[in-house]
């Protein structure tokens, strides 16, 4: 009985690890979101799949544990990381209600894959080379005012910051009130850049300045990059110097 909760990385079957490749080819019954199923279904034929719509995560959850303790070799998937906002502390949070005999004969891995906040990155260039913080403006599972305060103390830090679901239909403002909290404490001239459909077909980045990212519509498909002081722009690049002294190079001040 195994059970692999596995990282799709963007969605690109050329961005998916061979590790989470021969997981997947190893599992009869693959569960996840519809839509992250959807990805990968035309590329594993014959497969059982178990797929269910968005907020029902703890019923998918738990069919997963379920099928693989009936005896099936199951994979939960997720887009990105199954670490990084995905299903992977929910599955070992299940698991602690499950008696201890039957978790020890069940072989759970966590199979790792690249989070939008790497694939977004290497598009734009280089923006997280030096410390970075990721938050998620849905207020789903958080609420909004422990999101902004995570936000202020980010942007006081001078952390380079990286926002996942910036905003939705109900939350079509999320992202201008992000920026309103960072501007208290980061100039308007700040570089910032954001991808949508990371590694996808549609794939399009941007570079901008904070006060110009405050008014740019964004959407569950976008991630966004907004620097620190040091961050710039180089050439059609975004990115955050981690301090090396180049020679020849004219420092500037800060």
């Amino acid at each position: 009985m195994k059970l692999y909760v596995i990282g799709l990385g963007p969605g690109n079957p050329d961005t998916l690890t061979s590790q989470a490749k021969k997981a997947l080819q190893a599992c009869g019954t693959i569960v996840g979101y519809t839509v992250y199923v959807d990805l990968i279904r035309p590329h594993f034929p014959h497969k059982e799949w178990i797929s269910t719509p968005m907020r029902q995560e703890v019923d998918r959850c738990r069919a997963a544990i379920e099928a693989a303790l009936s005896g099936k070799d199951v994979a939960v998937v997720c887009s990105g990381d199954a670490g990084v906002y995905g299903m992977a502390g929910l599955i070992l949070e299940l698991l602690e209600s499950y008696p201890a005999e039957q978790v020890c004969r069940l072989e759970t891995q966590v199979i790792p894959g690249i989070t939008a906040a790497c694939g977004g990155a290497a598009v734009l260039g280089a923006p997280l080379m030096h410390d970075f913080a990721v938050i998620s403006l849905s207020d789903l599972l958080t609420p909004w005012e422990q999101i902004a305060q995570r936000l202020a103390l980010a942007a006081q830090g001078d952390f380079v910051i990286c926002l996942y679901n910036p905003a939705s239909k109900k939350r079509a403002d999320y992202l201008q009130k992000a920026c309103d909290i960072v501007l208290q404490y980061q100039p308007g001239e700040t570089v910032c850049g954001l991808v949508r459909h990371i590694g996808r077909e549609g794939e399009s980045a941007r570079i901008l300045s904070l006060s110009a990212l405050r008014d740019t519509p964004a959407d569950m498909f976008t991630t966004v990059y907004i620097g620190n002081r040091q961050t710039r722009k180089i050439h059609q690049w975004m990115v955050t110097p981690r301090g090396y002294q180049i020679p020849g190079r004219k420092e500037e001040a800060h």
